[in-house]
């Protein structure tokens, strides 16, 4: 299974659609997580990450140009106001600045899954928007630098602009150097095809969101460093365990990480809770399964969602048990999904 990487937004956009572009987008689950930013305006993190892009819940995102005093954004049929409004007009400010355009935007943009839940829709969002708004107002970007855009509004959507499995880099340094040098690409592993079942006990948003819980941790718990330095461990053994196709060893590195950024959030001051009772539940039937002989490791983003990695073959099986401990969950099952490209607005769930 091959997913081939971003191709040059410009490549893609022809003269009678300029001033107008729609992409979608799919989210992507980190297996190494990105939870702590060293740079806050350039959204630089403190280390790599590594994630597998889903095939399940895209955004389709619009752009197009208006001649108006002000951008309008539409998220699920809904008008923007507030911060949701904010962040999406200082990405727009920063594409104009860069295309050295000034026409304001509307923008309509759909999820297929749940907003602001842990199931990285932002991831999703920011990479649909980059893609469109670069094709709208004329800009020639390749993979590369899209990743870099799409990471201005949100670093983990610097992932989505690819499918498969991918590397975020930290860079190094601060500043230019540092912006130039975190970006995201493919790493292969192709021919390796699991599942990832998305047990949902809670779609509606968070009371706390990424942004001010991941600002918290990194600023007060006294187990944030230990974890990031454990963390550059976790991305070097598990760029090794994708190369060799190893899914038990993908696992056991996804679970230990993901366990250790919410023991982060749990020693914060005050502690950020996410995981519910019912997240736990789930936690205790994968360990079960696992005692059973299943491959099956969780992981868990900002949020009380859980997502259980396992093989293609044993996914209705892993599905079928957490959705037998109660109606407080449903699942959807997701496989490794497409980067993110400009559509006629057709596709997605």
């Amino acid at each position: 299974m091959t997913f081939p990487s971003a191709v040059s937004v410009a490549s893609e956009r022809s003269e009678d659609r300029d001033g107008e572009a729609v992409a979608v987008a799919y989210p992507n689950i980190a297996l190494v997580k990105y939870w702590g930013k060293r740079d806050e305006t350039l959204f630089l993190p403190v280390t790599g990450s590594l994630s597998m892009t889903l095939d399940i819940f895209p955004t389709t995102t619009s752009v197009r140009l208006i001649d108006g005093p002000a951008d309008t954004v539409e998220l699920n049929d809904t008008a923007a106001t507030g911060t949701a409004l904010a962040r999406v007009e200082k990405f727009l400010d920063l594409v104009r600045a860069k295309a050295g355009r000034t026409e304001r935007a509307a923008v309509v943009t759909a999820n297929a899954g749940p907003t602001g839940a842990g199931l990285a829709s932002s991831a999703s969002g920011f990479a649909a928007l980059a893609t469109a708004a670069a094709a709208a107002y004329g800009l020639d970007l390749d993979g590369r630098a899209l990743s870099r855009l799409a990471r201005r509004g949100s670093g983990s959507a610097s992932r989505s602009i690819f499918g498969g499995f991918v590397v975020w880099h930290a860079g190094d340094g601060d500043g230019e150097a540092g912006d130039l040098s975190s970006y995201a690409e493919p790493i292969g592993g192709d021919e390796l095809d699991p599942a990832l079942v998305v047990a949902v006990v809670e779609a509606g948003a968070k009371l706390v969101s990424s942004r001010v819980a991941m600002r918290q941790t990194t600023e007060t718990s006294p187990f944030y460093r230990p974890w990031a330095a454990s963390s550059v461990l976790d991305l070097a053994e598990m760029r090794k365990a994708v190369a060799r196709q190893d899914l038990p060893a993908i696992g056991e590195i996804a679970e230990r990480n993901a366990l250790g950024m919410h023991a982060t959030m749990l020693t914060a001051r005050p502690g950020i809770r996410y995981l519910s009772p019912h997240s736990l539940a789930i936690l205790d039937a994968v360990l079960a399964l696992r005692a059973d002989g299943i491959v099956a490791y969780a992981t868990i983003d900002a949020g009380p969602n859980v997502k259980v990695l396992c093989t293609r073959a044993d996914a209705p099986l892993v599905a079928a048990t957490i959705e037998g401990l109660g109606e407080f969950v449903t699942t959807r099952t997701a496989h490794i999904g497409p980067g993110a490209r400009l559509t006629t607005g057709g596709d997605g769930e």
